[in-house]
């Protein structure tokens, strides 16, 4: 099976090809499946490499500020996620957040800003995170509680987030909170606030099945200067969804790089486990399953893509990216768990590479959009 096929594609230009084919050398050499007992460790050494080896300048907007392009490339980003996911989680958790906890600087910093943390997170020296998620604030934003007042030239931030990753690590965090232009989604600004700020703290470590690094945090009375608000008072919440935007299809790409690995292992151990006096391959109820298995990875591949491929033409990818993250995410959970069941007893022990994936998928179908959110999302287009 060559996982690299589908650049073929007319979705793609010869610099993406180019830039798979690169990245397919690099990870082969730099990365494994598994990770150490110190996973904030690991991440850290993960952005650190992902900088030296020039990929992280993708994640960021701006040439003069060591990005590729003007504009974030999205079939880049999602070439990037697909083939780091599917060598090694961590690895694309890493890259994932660096471009999603400074989307927001890249989308609508000030210069200074920009000038300030993009080049850091391109050279993987300064780790960001993406603070939108409350307690009782997940799927609906417009629930938020966390607040900031206006206090001089100071903002006054009081309130809690949870499962912020990187919450922990990072050196900066893009907290959305209240300000209170207008009620619900329409009164809410974003902030940069860095790490050492007084009133800031990190109120819990959360500990997942797929290790992460993962946090709640809590501001009491954090003061943050005027000058650290992105954008606009109000518009914090289109900014976080314009974000969500660039990076809701690299989740599926994420998925399907996690999904041609089941495949892959599957294929090797079917053609290769002893069964019945042949192989588990020849049995027809195995090669019924592996069918199955590459039907949704081709059928996810393709939707990845096309929503990558219209955003970056201009287009709005509403649907198109929530029908990518709704079928990338719950077609992976099923190719993983055939890979799985093709393993038996041996698919369920720990530092097999399925059971590995196993653990890594199931949060892909909860964050920057639950699957049921997603379904929404694209029923309530079509009956605009």
């Amino acid at each position: 099976m060559n996982p690299l096929k589908h650049l073929e594609w007319p979705f793609f230009e010869d610099r993406h090809r180019e830039l798979a084919l690169q990245l397919e050398g690099w990870c082969s050499e730099y990365l494994h499946s598994g990770h150490g007992a110190d996973v904030d460790a690991d991440c850290k050494s993960l952005v650190k490499a992902l900088g030296q080896g020039g990929w992280l300048k993708h994640a960021i907007a701006g040439t003069a500020l060591g990005g590729t392009a003007e504009v974030i490339d999205t079939r880049a980003i999602c070439l990037l996620r697909e083939t780091l996911a599917r060598y090694n989680g961590l690895a694309d958790f890493a890259f994932a957040m660096q471009g999603l906890g400074s989307g927001a600087i890249s989308l609508a910093g000030t210069d200074a800003q920009r000038q300030r943390y993009l080049p850091r997170v391109a050279r993987g020296e300064a780790l960001a995170a993406f603070a939108l998620s409350e307690p009782q604030a997940g799927s609906d934003v417009a629930a938020m509680q966390c607040s900031a007042v206006q206090d001089g030239d100071s903002y006054v931030l009081n309130g809690v987030k949870t499962w912020i990753s990187n919450g922990g690590i990072a050196d900066f965090y893009i907290v959305f909170a209240r300000t209170g232009e207008a009620p619900g989604s329409r009164g809410i600004s974003a902030f940069i606030v860095d790490a050492d700020l007084p009133g800031f703290e990190i109120a819990e470590r959360i500990h997942v099945i797929a290790p992460h690094p993962l946090a709640r945090l809590r501001f009491n009375s954090c003061r943050v200067p005027k000058s650290q608000m992105i954008g606009v008072p109000g518009e914090g919440f289109k900014l976080a969804m314009r974000t969500l935007d660039i990076f809701r299809t690299s989740v599926a790409a994420a998925a399907l790089g996690f999904a041609r690995r089941a495949l892959q292992e599957g294929l090797q151990q079917a053609k290769s486990r002893a069964m019945f006096g042949g192989t588990l391959a020849e049995l027809p109820l195995t090669q019924a399953k592996l069918a199955d298995m590459a039907c949704s990875v081709d059928s996810s591949a393709l939707l990845v893509y096309r929503a990558a491929w219209q955003r970056d033409q201009g287009q709005n990818v509403t649907r198109e990216a929530a029908m990518a993250k709704l079928m990338a995410t719950e077609g992976a959970q099923r190719v993983i768990d055939s890979a799985v069941q093709l393993f038996g007893g041996r698919g369920v022990q720990s530092g097999e590479v399925v059971e590995s994936l196993y653990r890594e998928i199931r949060a892909l179908r909860i964050y920057e959009g639950a699957s049921e959110v997603q379904q929404l999302i694209i029923g309530r287009d079509l009956l605009k």
